[in-house]
Order: C-alpha cells, then sequence, then structure tokens
C-alpha cells in the first residue's frame, strides 16, 4: 500500500526547498485509492481519531443537505459498486461515462468505478448529442450513468454506439431503455470486495476541450491521481483532516476529481458541495459567511466576478485559504480580493517541469522556452499514461526525453519559472514575442475593464500585431469606444513594454469560454484569421 494516508500536519509555512526535502510519495506496485485510503479514513474515524468532519457535506440552497462520514461514503459505494458489476455487468477496465450535476450521486459514481476497476469517463450537461455520441463511438463506453436533462440527448444517438449496453438514469422517475439508478441503489447489496488494480492500471479518461482538433482521451492511472495529488492537498491546499473545502468546479471538469475527490480525501479533508445549478458570485458570498468553509477554490474566471462585488458586506469567518487554477489570474485581481477580505489567493500549476528549446535542450535561465516534463528514462507515475487507444497522439506529445505541455515559460536565476502562456497563444510581432497574459493583466488594472482576452490578429507590415477583446465595466460601456480604446491603449504603453499594447481592440459583452471557465482564445484568434 502506498503511504498516503492519513496524513500529518504540514504546512504553508514551510520553505520550498523543505518541501522538497519532506516530500518522498511512495509508489508501489498495487494501489486502489477506494481501498487504500478512503477505507483507511473510515478505520481512522472508527478509532476517535479524526476531527467530527463529514467526508461529504452536501447542501442544495433550498435547505436540503447531505452529510456522509467516510464510513457511510464506502457503504453506498459499496452499493453502487454492486449495481455495476451485477445489474450492469461491468467488468474491470470496461468504461463508464459519467454525466450528472453537482449531487451526491456523482461522487458515488467515482468512487463505485475505482472498486470495480472500471474506468470513469466524466462529462459536462453542456455536451451536445454530437459531443456524446463522439464520446460513446470513441470510448466504446458499455455504460452511461445521467439524468433527465441528458437522456434525451443519449437517445437521440444511442442507436449508433454499438458497444453502449446499459443506460441508469439518476431520477425519481422510469425512463424506457433505462435503469433506475436509485431504485438499484436502494436494493443492492453493501458488501463488495474491490479489486485489485495496479498503479498504472487505467483509473479515468477525460476528453481533452478539442481546441486543436478532435477531443483525445487522457488516461489517467490509479496512482497518477490517487497518489500524485498528494502534492496539491498536502502543499498547495493545505489541508488537515479538520479542514472544511469548497471547490466550485463543474463536475465535467478533471478540476474536480483533482480537489473535490482525490486532493481533499487523501488530507482526510471535508468536501463541502453546494448543487449551484448555475454560478451565482451572491451564492458563494452567502454560503462562505453561512458555513464554516476553511479552504476555497475557484477558477480566475470566478474571481474577476467576485472583486466587482462589495464584499466588505460578508464575513467569511472559517475561511483561512484561497486558492486558483486553470489559467493564470491577474495581479490586479489578486490584489483586489485581499483588499477586501484579506486574504491571498495560491495559484497552482503543473508537476515536475523544466524548460526547453525546440531541440529538446535544457536552456538556461532567462531564455523562453517550452515547458516540459522529463519522461525518459522513466516516466512519472503521476503524469497522465496516454491519449488512449491513439498511440500516434501519444508519441506527438514527446520530444526527445521528454513531454512538452504546451506551455511557454521562462526559469529564472533562482529556479523559479515563470509563465508566459500557451504556446499557441503567445503573439510574434514585427519580431517582438508577446505573451497575451501581461497584456491581459495591464488592461484588467484599469477600472474600465472587467476582463479581457488578448490574440493575435494578422497585420501586413507585422505579421501579426496585439489584438484584445475587452468586456467593460457598467460605468462605461456608454462611453464613445474610440476615446475609450485610445485610453486603454495609453493606459498599456505606460504599466508594460510599449510594444505590447494593442494595435486593435473590441469591445464584447462577453468572452468566450469552457466549461471550466478558461477563456478560449483559440476561438478569437481564428475568427481574427479567417476575416484576413
Amino acid at each position: 500500500m502506498a503511504n498516503t494516508s492519513p496524513c500529518y500536519p504540514v504546512h504553508a509555512s514551510l520553505s520550498y526547498e523543505a518541501i522538497q526535502h519532506q516530500y518522498r510519495p511512495e509508489v508501489p506496485e498495487y494501489f486502489n485509492f477506494a481501498r487504500d485510503v478512503l477505507d483507511r479514513w473510515t478505520e481512522v474515524e472508527k478509532e476517535g481519531k479524526k476531527s467530527k468532519n463529514p467526508a461529504l457535506w452536501w447542501v442544495d440552497g433550498a435547505g436540503e443537505e447531505v452529510r456522509w462520514s467516510f464510513e457511510e461514503l464506502g457503504v453506498l459505494s459499496r452499493k453502487v459498486a454492486n449495481v455495476l458489476s451485477d445489474a450492469c455487468s461491468l467488468q474491470q477496465g470496461d468504461r463508464v461515462i459519467l454525466i450528472l450535476p453537482r449531487i451526491p450521486e456523482w461522487w458515488l459514481v467515482n468512487v463505485a468505478c475505482m472498486r470495480t476497476g472500471t474506468v470513469l469517463i466524466p462529462g459536462t450537461q453542456q455536451l451536445t448529442a454530437k459531443d456524446i455520441l463522439h464520446r460513446l463511438q470513441k470510448s466504446k463506453a458499455k455504460c452511461i450513468i445521467t439524468d433527465d436533462s441528458v437522456a434525451p440527448a443519449v437517445d437521440s444517438v444511442g442507436a449508433e454506439c454499438q458497444s453502449l449496453k446499459f443506460k441508469l438514469l439518476v431520477s425519481e422517475g422510469h425512463r424506457e431503455g433505462w435503469l433506475n439508478f436509485k431504485d438499484l441503489l436502494k436494493n443492492a447489496p453493501s458488501d463488495h470486495q474491490c479489486v485489485t488494480t495496479k498503479c498504472q492500471d487505467p483509473m479515468a479518461i477525460y476528453f481533452t476541450s478539442g481546441t486543436t482538433g478532435s477531443p483525445k482521451m487522457a488516461e489517467h492511472s490509479h496512482s497518477s491521481y490517487g497518489i500524485g495529488l498528494t502534492v496539491s492537498g498536502r502543499y498547495w491546499l493545505d489541508l488537515t483532516s479538520s479542514d472544511i473545502f469548497w471547490n466550485t468546479s463543474d463536475t465535467g471538469w478533471a478540476k474536480a476529481a483533482w480537489s473535490s475527490i482525490f486532493s481533499s480525501w487523501i488530507q482526510g479533508a471535508c468536501v463541502f458541495v453546494h448543487k449551484m445549478p448555475q454560478f451565482n458570485p451572491s451564492v458563494v458570498f452567502e454560503s462562505l459567511s453561512r458555513f464554516p468553509i476553511t479552504v476555497f477554490c475557484s477558477p480566475p474566471t470566478a474571481y474577476r466576478m467576485f472583486v466587482q462585488h462589495k464584499l466588505s458586506s460578508y464575513m467569511f469567518k472559517s475561511l483561512r485559504r484561497c486558492v486558483s487554477a486553470g489559467e493564470p489570474i491577474n495581479p490586479e485581481v489578486m490584489q483586489e480580493w485581499k483588499a477586501q477580505t484579506g486574504l491571498d489567493i495560491y495559484e497552482g500549476y503543473g508537476q515536475t517541469e523544466t524548460i526547453i528549446d525546440e531541440n529538446s535542450n535544457i536552456l538556461p535561465p532567462g531564455k523562453e522556452g517550452d515547458i516540459a516534463i522529463r519522461v525518459k528514462p522513466t516516466r512519472s507515475p503521476f503524469l497522465f499514461t496516454c491519449y488512449a487507444d491513439d498511440p500516434e497522439k501519444t508519441e506527438a506529445t514527446i520530444r526527445g526525453d521528454f513531454y512538452v505541455t504546451g506551455d511557454r515559460g521562462i526559469m529564472d536565476e533562482e529556479g523559479y519559472f515563470w509563465f508566459v502562456g500557451r504556446a499557441d497563444d503567445v503573439i510574434n510581432s514585427a519580431g517582438y514575442r508577446i505573451g497575451p497574459f501581461e497584456v491581459e493583466s495591464a488592461l484588467v488594472e484599469h477600472p474600465a475593464v472587467v476582463e479581457s482576452a488578448v490574440v493575435s490578429s494578422p497585420d501586413p507590415i507585422r505579421g501579426e500585431v496585439v489584438k484584445a477583446f475587452v468586456v467593460l465595466t457598467s460605468d462605461y460601456a456608454s462611453h464613445d469606444p474610440e476615446k475609450v480604446m485610445k485610453e486603454l491603449q495609453d493606459h498599456v504603453k505606460k504599466v508594460t513594454a510599449p510594444y505590447k499594447y494593442p494595435r486593435k481592440m473590441e469591445f464584447v459583452q462577453q468572452l468566450p469560454k469552457t466549461v471550466s471557465g478558461k477563456i478560449r482564445r483559440n476561438e478569437l484568434r481564428q475568427k481574427e484569421w479567417r476575416k484576413d
């Protein structure tokens, strides 16, 4: 068994060097998160050596709550495991697509798939019938689990999916051709023997966003999340078994698994969940005030929305740590959040990186290059395993001895990494390389700007120039656009290198985003280059 839990408290006060020295994860031959971590926390609970916090605390905002201890989570997830193994006849290695909102059943299915060795493929409820068809056909999933809102889309394409054998409906009602999940759960036995899984056996598959082609299936093993995310829970989130942690991620995003299952439960912390069908800053503020949440995680887009509100009217009495991930967060947003709440925002990024050039040579400090992870002679067990069923695309991510992340960065003299941007987002204008994030951060400093997205735009002289898509605050929305553009251009020239200022600008009501809140710069960039 891996030495992943119960964990000793450490914490953010440790130096980076001390963490490097202390963090030595073990990678055994066999590992299963449900058996080796969750069931061990159940034993700690029974021994009275853990705080009274539940493992999962779910609220729907209308008065209904669910609180499960680790023992209760274990009992219920074993019942679901029996549903998968018995009612659905699924075998170890079979693939299961899960599309549910933030409801407790989502967590049960996640753990049940670990117990049965079935490979989970989460998806967002925003998927269209075409998206679902692609995922079912590409993955050859034998089972899909969803609710009333998505079932019609599944039925509209189900006949084209020969591998799909079982459809489970999480609903109080019934639907022709579907098994009712709640009925089966109620009648399932609670005894289940967890399968034996090796560390590198597949545990989950996440479809990529498909920004540069058809979505690929990124496969993760039992160790990549189950052991690899120890560093996240212990050091970045700074969790202990006394904490109550709220991560606002959509269940279709990998971040939901990273933080709302693995990082938190490795540490024995309570996972707080608000059903919140539509993201609402007021609901977030009210929940942080009402519930004893100690650690909070939300994407940069959310924090940009938060600081537009008057936070001084709320009291986050228990909150001690805030984190963000998914894309860079603007320093101005971090400063405003701290000014209003007194709390820093800690950003999370990456695994074990280095910076290389196009010939796989490690670059010296101060030189911009590709952020990469050494995978030869030994690939880290905490990195994604492969693009499932696609060895060619997997091999295309390798350059020399490195896995290339697709991000650009610079390492300084002290060994710290500075993120520049996604490789395909960096703008090359008249020989100058410009990262969009620095320009976006400069823009958001101005009181006229809520948020912005910076991309390349074709130019006959410079090849390409910086173009900014800007969402204005209500105070500036009625101002003369030409004057506002000139004011913003002058502002950027003052706060960053003048050559980086946006020579083109377009004011928009909103920016295109992924379900996880990341700005879809590629969509804006493609729009610009199609015009040309």
